[in-house]
């Protein structure tokens, strides 16, 4: 981030294309205008014109422009020239453009240079450098979307309206500190216990849409889980539209884990399949089984798969050995039924961390109707992956899980790393809240909870970064960005 020479790069894809780009910037580049177009160029006009070489020859002919600092996308002098794809013809452009600016200090950009540069002259927060990253990585629609939304500086809005809030507050906090026999009254006449509860309400709204926004980056995932043959392959196939899986009525068909991203409505959904969970003295299997546990760990929603079982009264759900089945409340305050070894092992291993949700499959072979009760993670879903009936309720049901439902177009992307500080400013404001000062402890406590709130959600837009964050973020982006 020290280095301020003029920098260049190719910044379409490598290969063959029918346009390719070379990009250069940096300060005082306008004498690569007379080297290579022969020309001065009018600022942020296209200009047909040849390539030359040093001999002034033609290396190719395409569209030059010129954006003099600090109107650019990185705020410097930028030169963008727009010639054939080819590989061969770009990096005889990009060496002339090194040569040409060798007199300058030219040098190959590094990854995410470009955008870096733009951060640094303050042309785009650290939120919305990293919403460039991911509008290119973007893999749906709404995905490429809410990238854009993060990149016009939605996200970015939202953060500093919270740290516009913390900092009222906290001059209302350290305004007090020098009269200490006055501070209760004032801070009360003030309302600081309302405007902090109105911070932290605003924050856990933030943060719920952040996991949302989370989501769209790196999808749900989502692990199929139950005994063998109760058809989570099958359930595999029927959400992918395809034949990803092998589906045999051989008990143990999966060893390993299958897994495929999905779309439901735009939100990416990384589907799991695994091994089905029982006692075998198969080594192979073993080794699968374990691999099932340990990708449960990772899920971030688990589907435990049973049998629909028929012969049920139209009052009753099916039952199977998996797990209860909701009934009545009638029926259910006259029985009692305990959850059988697999669903408690399932819940056990996941806790209250991941939602698990009952899939009552083959309801074909029962002759019941698709079904679901509940909400959320108390949700079962009754379908037949083989006919495909009920699947669209399970499709509502993980885009619920997911948060998605109501957020929609208001969506906006997000990172762990946002994430991450979104918790810990959270953590602040509570330490903040049952400080207690009311009762006569220190506001010095308080008015550094409040600080240290606000420099985590600074920590988001780059406001407060190290230098080694920043270039983990860089250097993450194509070179040509």
């Amino acid at each position: 981030m020290n280095d301020n020479r003029p920098i260049c790069a190719i910044a379409t894809p490598s290969g063959r294309g029918g346009i390719g780009i070379v990009r250069a910037s940096g300060k005082g580049i306008a004498s690569l205008m007379e080297a290579i177009c022969g020309r001065a160029l009018r600022a942020r006009e296209a200009s047909y014109l040849p390539f030359l070489d040093a001999d002034g020859d033609a290396i190719d002919q395409g569209i030059a422009i010129w954006f003099p600092a600090p109107n650019s996308y990185t705020g410097e002098d930028v030169l963008e020239l727009q010639g054939h794809g080819g590989p061969v013809v770009m990096q005889m452009l990009l060496a002339r453009v090194l040569a040409a600016g060798a007199p300058l200090g030219m040098r190959l950009a590094a990854p995410g240079e470009f955008t870096e540069r733009a951060y640094l002259n303050d042309k785009l927060d650290l939120a919305q450098a990293e919403a460039v990253a991911d509008l290119i990585d973007a893999s749906t629609e709404q995905a490429a979307r809410s990238a854009q939304r993060s990149m016009s500086g939605e996200f970015s809005q939202r953060v500093h309206g919270l740290r516009d809030r913390l900092i009222d507050l906290r001059m209302l906090v350290e305004a007090t500190l020098d009269f200490p026999e006055e501070e209760i009254d004032f801070l009360e006449r003030a309302d600081a216990e309302g405007k902090l509860r109105a911070v932290r309400e605003a924050l856990a709204a933030t943060l719920a849409a952040a996991r949302t926004g989370a989501l769209l980056r790196d999808g749900l995932n989502v692990v199929l889980v139950g005994e063998p043959n109760v058809g989570k392959s099958s359930l595999l196939n029927a959400l992918a539209g395809a034949e990803v899986a092998i589906v045999t009525p051989i008990a143990g068909t999966t060893r390993d884990r299958v897994a495929q991203a999905i779309q439901v409505e735009g939100v990416p959904i990384n589907i799991i399949d695994t091994a089905g969970l029982r006692e075998s003295s198969d080594e192979v299997e073993r080794i699968g089984i374990a691999r099932t546990w340990d990708e449960i760990g990772r899920a971030d929603v688990v589907l435990l798969l049973g049998v629909a079982e028929a012969g049920t009264s139209s009052g009753r759900e099916p039952a199977d050995r998996l797990g209860p089945v909701p009934a009545p409340e009638s029926e259910r305050a006259r029985e009692t039924r305990s959850d059988p070894p697999l669903a408690a092992e399932v819940l056990e291993h996941t806790g209250s961390r991941v939602p698990v949700v009952h899939v009552w499959n083959k309801i074909d072979l029962a002759g019941m109707p698709a079904a679901s009760r509940g909400e959320g993670a108390e949700r079962s879903v009754w379908l037949s992956a083989r006919t495909g009936e009920g699947i669209d309720g399970l499709r509502s049901c993980l885009l619920e899980l997911a948060g998605w439902q109501g957020a929609g177009e208001s969506q906006f992307i997000a990172r762990e790393r946002h994430l991450d500080a979104l918790r810990r400013a959270s953590g602040h404001l509570d330490e903040a809240a049952a400080l207690g000062w009311r009762e006569g402890h220190g506001l010095e406590l308080f008015a550094e909870e409040l600080r240290l709130a606000q420099e985590a959600l600074g920590e988001i837009t780059g406001e407060f970064s190290a230098d080694e964050l920043l270039g983990v973020i860089f250097s993450r982006f194509c070179i040509g960005k």
